[in-house]
């Protein structure tokens, strides 16, 4: 175990062989040390997995089932279609949030003239 004069010698030998530490303002850039950490960091060239999207979210081209069901959470009908004839109307673009509420508000039959309360409240399950 050193003593203490040891010690304090060592860090004395630490403290002037270490650069000196640099402030930043407010508004100033920050190092190029930083971003360099930053590019070197595995996740910052793609590394991770992309985020999966909601399904709801999903453009029909994604969509790995051949049948799309929703059910409205109001009057609790279910609508079922084949993910093929969806892209052959709506493309394989087209958004399956989207899709779904056209589907449900084509045959909606709870409409009471409020536009508040018209329509159906698709669940994607």
């Amino acid at each position: 175990m050193p003593s203490q004069a040891q010690m304090e010698k060592m860090a004395h030998a630490v403290a002037r062989s270490a650069p000196p530490a640099r402030s930043l303002a407010p508004d100033g850039d920050l190092p190029p040390e930083y971003w360099q950490a930053l590019l070197d960091d595995a996740g910052a060239d793609g590394g991770h997995p992309p985020p999966k999207t909601s399904g709801r979210l999903q453009r029909l081209s994604q969509i790995p089932q051949h049948l799309l069901r929703l059910s409205c959470r109001r009057c609790s009908r279910t609508v079922e279609m084949q993910k093929m004839d969806a892209v052959r109307l709506y493309g394989p673009e087209a958004v399956w949030r989207d899709v779904g509420q056209r589907l449900l508000d084509d045959t909606c039959t709870n409409r009471t003239g409020r536009h508040e309360e018209d329509g159906c409240w698709p669940s994607f399950d």
